[in-house]
């Protein structure tokens, strides 16, 4: 699912519908790939305290110059500090994210498909769009709850059937 905001299309995807549908209950890909590019860590009782129109800006404000980044983390910080009166919690910003690599296939990837028994060849992992190489990364962690795994590699046409 993607939507048309001015000039930016956000992606939504297939997987993430249940808890777009419902108020953006859940902080989507694109937000969490935004924040990993600004530096801020959002909690879920964060972003849970936040309103519809706030969530839904977080996902369609331009976060890729480094102008936008900064604009994007300068009103993430306020939006969490009136929301929760609370300042945001700053993380590391990594200069060579593993998404952005296309000559390998992570470790934490590949792991993950031997585990569910599926095949990944590098020249698929190439074709990926970046943001679809983050959300692979991001569900393989074994700190994220890995259900949505199965579901991005269908969506994202790696695996013929769950």
């Amino acid at each position: 699912m993607s939507l048309q905001s001015n000039h930016l299309t956000i992606q939504y995807f297939k997987f993430e519908e249940d808890f777009i549908e419902d108020n953006i209950r859940c902080i989507p890909m694109i937000v969490r790939y935004k924040l990993d590019a600004c530096g801020i860590k959002l909690k879920l009782k964060e972003w849970s305290k936040m309103n519809e129109s706030e969530r839904i800006l977080l996902a369609e404000k331009p976060c890729s110059q480094n102008n936008e980044i900064a604009e994007y983390k300068e009103f993430l910080k306020q939006t969490i500090l009136k929301r929760t009166g609370e300042n945001a919690t700053e993380i590391l910003v990594e200069e060579n994210p593993a998404w952005m690599i296309t000559t390998e296939i992570p470790e934490i990837v590949r792991t993950k498909c031997t585990e569910l028994g599926y095949a990944l060849r590098i020249e698929q992992w190439q074709q990926l769009k970046v943001l679809e190489r983050f959300v692979l990364i991001k569900l393989s962690r074994p700190s994220h709850e890995n259900a949505n795994f199965p579901k991005a590699m269908l969506e994202f046409k790696l695996i013929n059937k769950m």
